[in-house]
């Protein structure tokens, strides 16, 4: 499926969730977490009709139309974002339906992918770049080929973005445009549709405004031009979808399991005490539960590291200080701070350093 589908990755939230309540009611709303992980996929008939989600669709509708693009990708309920190779669609997830199931997600993932107007936009004029390369067939093109690459090529299941480089947009996070050439077309596409974007001042000096160019270009020459391809094929409806929710988490969250470095007991005795005078300060390991969500959302905000990955580590470094009994000694905004910034370290580390782990690439 992977060479089949562009998925985009985890994004941190940074806004509210928008959770207007739907028209419809579901008998599965008022079950408990572990009643409705049992239920299957299919059986939560969710729709997109009625949501919040309509109006991102007719936001993009409206910024596709005022570029007088006909292409209106038409989208269908999944499991996960994706768009398929041959179908100018896009499958939104399941739990962006409802505010039970996000909320349900937020518990089992800690983030929500596109859980919020703007970057369920993001996402969108994203997955509608990959809908107007297969509805256009762009990528036959040897101008494409030449400035992003060739589709055919082999799509992986990790990559190792340079972050330095200005070859690309940065548009999703993690540096996405340099997984894979359809990548870099839909991020490239994405920039240059969003409203407002300022994309030849923003990327001034780029290589990348050579491919903001061409994608500018390539638009004009496409506009009110029909789609070549046109299928309304809908792949892995949710209907179709027989695993249980709890079945779906289960492999969600194996696939971003991390097992990080235990390299962390220096780091955390110099942040914390180990002197048996402060026994009657508070337990290092109570003061990280206590601010592990703040400090968790900040550092997947500014590193794009995975919040479940983040959890994980701080599982550790909890287990760690319990161990060495360490105290969290001094002004506790201080240590917050301190322990924030040496958690970001560990995690660019574990990104960029020389065993840096390569990133999964969807």
């Amino acid at each position: 499926m992977l060479a089949e589908c562009h998925d985009t990755i985890r994004i941190p939230l940074i806004e509210t969730f928008q959770t207007p309540m739907p028209r419809r009611k579901f008998a599965w709303e008022k079950l408990s977490d572990d009643q409705l992980l049992k239920q299957r996929l299919s059986s939560l008939r969710v729709a997109v009709d009625g949501t919040w989600l309509e109006d991102c669709l007719n936001t993009l509708q409206e910024e596709l139309g005022a570029r007088d693009i006909r292409l209106r990708p038409h989208t269908w309920v999944s499991s996960e974002w994706f768009s398929p190779a041959g179908v100018p669609g896009v499958a939104i997830p399941f739990y962006l339906t409802h505010p039970r199931l996000m909320k349900l997600e937020k518990k089992m993932m800690l983030d929500v992918e596109g859980g919020t107007w703007s970057e369920c936009m993001a996402i969108l004029r994203h997955e509608t770049g990959h809908a107007m390369q297969h509805a256009y067939q762009l990528q036959r093109r040897r101008r494409w080929q030449q400035l992003f690459g060739p589709s055919s090529k082999h799509y992986p299941r990790y990559y190792r973005p340079n972050p330095a480089s200005r070859n690309y947009v940065q548009h999703l996070r993690l540096w996405y445009a340099q997984s894979h050439p359809d990548e870099d077309f839909a991020e490239t596409f994405a920039v240059w549709l969003r409203p407002r974007s300022k994309w030849r001042t923003r990327y001034a000096g780029w290589p990348a405004l050579k491919k903001l160019e061409y994608v500018d270009e390539l638009m004009a020459e496409i506009a009110g031009k029909r789609p070549l391809v046109t299928t309304r094929e809908r792949v892995d409806p949710l209907h179709s979808l027989s695993e249980t929710i709890g079945e779906h988490y289960q492999k969600k969250q194996a696939f971003y399991a991390f097992k990080a470095p235990k390299t962390y007991d220096r780091d955390l005795s110099r942040l914390f005490s180990s002197d048996p005078r402060h026994r009657r300060e508070q337990a290092a390991s109570l003061f990280i539960r206590q601010h592990r969500a703040q400090i968790r959302q900040l550092v997947a905000r500014w590193t794009g590291e995975n919040q479940l990955t983040l959890d994980a580590v701080l599982d550790e470094m909890m287990s760690r200080c319990r161990e060495l009994d360490l105290r969290a000694v001094g002004p506790k905004q201080k240590l917050v701070t301190n322990f924030t910034i040496l958690l970001t370290a560990k995690t660019m580390h574990a990104l960029f350093g020389p065993s840096r782990r390569k990133w999964i690439a969807l």
